[in-house]
């Protein structure tokens, strides 16, 4: 878990309540926004790890993130671990697009931090994909990236509701939706009622993975 207080209502990664299997955390301490969102720093690496190890140590079958933009470190933090270690919701691009074909939308909480590194961190940079961010969503963003206010959900829903309109409109072609960031699936319902595609997220993952051991 990143150190964040952000509210996580049922539906997000970081509530017990989100899954019908136990879960449990770890706070990485001094793993802000800033330094995993906005910066991406290679030096976080060792503190997840540690994180990890000692879940490992807890006795967990897997381990995942609460944040999509930590696909940047996948593969570095995977090989140091025993067991299997899924950092972000983008590693479903390759199942979506073998799926339900491209183009593939990622929603994303920031357009504009979201680069090629993480796509290449869970080699999906073959795959056509269109970005959406959240940026100038003042309820979503200004709670969850920049940590200012208080998360208003009902705002935070029809910000999403709006985002995802606005983005199959714009963007007729798309196959498939993937929410890159782990705070997004409490809002899933809003978005079918704009849509009916298949849209993945980080629940989508962990309860898939969930089966497999």
């Amino acid at each position: 878990m990143l150190d964040t207080q952000i509210h996580r209502p049922v539906g997000d990664v970081g509530n017990q309540e989100t899954f019908p299997f136990p879960v449990i955390y770890k706070k990485v301490k001094g793993a802000s926004i800033s330094r995993v969102v906005k910066t991406g720093e290679a030096e976080l690496i060792g503190p997840f790890v540690q994180a990890a190890k000692e879940l490992e140590k807890d006795g967990v079958k897997a381990i995942t993130t609460s944040c999509g933009f930590l696909a940047i470190f996948q593969k570095e933090i995977q090989k140091q671990l025993a067991v299997p270690f899924f950092s972000s919701s983008l590693l479903q691009i390759p199942m979506a697009s073998i799926t339900a074909g491209e183009p593939v939308g990622i929603i994303t909480a920031s357009k504009s931090s979201l680069t090629s590194a993480h796509f290449k961190g869970v080699d999906a940079l073959c795959h056509h994909t269109v970005i959406q961010g959240m940026d100038e969503m003042p309820a979503f963003y200004g709670a969850i990236i920049q940590e200012k206010i208080a998360l208003d959900e009902k705002a935070a829903a029809e910000e999403m509701k709006q985002v995802t309109a606005a983005f199959v409109a714009k963007n007729p072609e798309l196959k498939a939706i993937i929410l890159e960031c782990t705070n997004m699936p409490p809002y899933k319902t809003h978005l079918r009622e704009v849509t009916d595609l298949p849209i993945y997220d980080i629940t989508t993952l962990v309860n898939y993975l969930h089966l497999t051991i």
